[in-house]
């Protein structure tokens, strides 16, 4: 087990000011600010804990500094710190409790522990998967080797997991002009393991697959879709077998398919959804193929279905990509309701935060305009409780799963 780190030796943190645009920012209790609204900051090395500064030398609060970023500055208290692991460590212990004391982690062992600025610790993220912990480091300051060993002591302290992996960001870890790192094992000896969502097991390597091992946003949107899921369905993007086996499984009494297909152009993730498939005594048909071109291949050829899933990656990663993105999910959503017979349910989702919820129902009415169907909303969804949405950070508000009646 990791030692415990020593206590951080009493120094002058460095200071940075900001602009009024920056100043209105921190008050509105967002913690980033932008390289654009620094107007000083001398000799900050890269990830210092600094004193932030308002033009006239006000005190406002304690940030992390990131020398890379555009993101220039992670508040991370409105007071003093004077030691960051021990402040990482006790906001740590305090993201566990609060999902603990709220009950926001039913029917599962594979959860988000910490969500970055959600849980006041920008720059980390922790999930668990049943054993074994999974971390992603973000930024230069969570990076430092004290606050590792903060988080590394921390999660053995109050978890005691079998194993600890890191998920590594090779594109942000550039970014922020950090050395090279590989994903791998930090503590202990096992990386993979089997997790149980809502009933449903799937096995997970923490060191293979997409985000830190799956798709743990969506654990609460695949049950609520499976209540509603009757007749043929289809999963389309269905990567390691979600939403299409928690369909297959028919966890409520009154929602029955017959028959559910998994989609992906994937073919490991589709390899894995046949051996999680395989785990819950089930054979599903999997297709290997590009969701886009099989949908208008199926549309074409008049193939019908009850239960559509539309759970693609995020189309609009950028602003800029915002315009594109809409087409996208206007297209996919509108070849799914030609598809979908009377009474058929659309399960339809964006993970694009600049993709807001107005702009996502904006595109699914044009969709079913243009197939000449009426949709009533049966559930609005977002993100699992375990992701919570800070009210002054829209960022942290970012999956939208809409589940629709189709009718004609």
């Amino acid at each position: 087990m990791p030692k415990k780190c020593p206590p951080s030796a009493k120094h002058a943190e460095p200071a940075v000011k900001l602009s009024a645009r920056g100043v209105a920012r921190l008050q509105a209790r967002h913690p980033w600010v932008y390289r654009s609204d620094v107007v000083e900051a001398n000799d900050v090395p890269p990830g210092a804990v600094v004193r932030v500064l308002d033009q006239r030398g006000k005190f406002l609060g304690t940030a992390l500094y990131s020398s890379s970023s555009q993101i220039a500055i992670r508040m991370i208290s409105h007071g003093s710190v004077a030691d960051l692991p021990a402040l990482v460590a006790e906001r740590i212990r305090a993201a566990i409790a609060y999902r603990k004391e709220n009950d926001l982690v039913r029917n599962t062992d594979a959860y988000r522990i910490v969500f970055s600025e959600a849980d006041f610790l920008p720059g980390l993220i922790v999930d668990r998967y049943n054993d074994v912990l999974s971390v992603q480091i973000l930024t230069q300051a969570m990076d430092a080797a004290p606050v590792r060993e903060a988080v590394l002591q921390t999660l053995c302290d109050e978890l005691q997991p079998a194993g600890i992996v890191e998920r590594v960001d090779a594109r942000i870890r550039e970014l922020e002009q950090l050395p090279p790192r590989q994903s791998g094992l930090l503590w202990g000896e096992k990386s993979s393991t089997v997790i149980n969502m809502n009933g449903v097991r799937f096995h997970c390597d923490g060191l293979e697959g997409q985000k830190t091992g799956a798709f743990l946003d969506q654990r609460e949107n695949y049950a609520a879709a499976a209540q509603y899921a009757h007749g043929e369905a289809l999963d389309a993007f269905c990567y390691q077998g979600g939403f299409a086996l928690h369909l297959a499984l028919a966890l409520h009494p009154a929602a029955k398919c017959s028959s559910v297909t998994g989609v992906d152009s994937s073919r490991p993730a589709l390899e894995m959804a046949e051996k999680n498939a395989l785990l819950n005594g089930r054979e599903l048909e999997w297709i290997e193929a590009n969701a886009f071109d099989l949908l208008r291949e199926y549309a074409a050829a008049g193939r019908r279905y009850d239960t559509i899933v539309l759970d693609p990656p995020a189309f609009a990663k950028t602003k800029r990509d915002l315009e594109k993105a809409l087409g996208g999910y206007k297209e996919l959503n509108l070849r799914a309701l030609k598809m979908l017979r009377p009474g058929g349910i659309l399960v339809t989702c964006s993970c694009s935060f600049h993709v807001s919820t107005a702009d996502f129902l904006k595109v699914l009415a044009a969709a079913a305009q243009d197939a000449h169907k009426s949709l009533r909303v049966v559930e609005n969804r977002g993100a699992a409780k375990d992701h919570p949405i800070l009210l002054n950070v829209p960022e942290t508000s970012y999956l939208k799963c809409l589940i629709l009646s189709v009718s004609n």
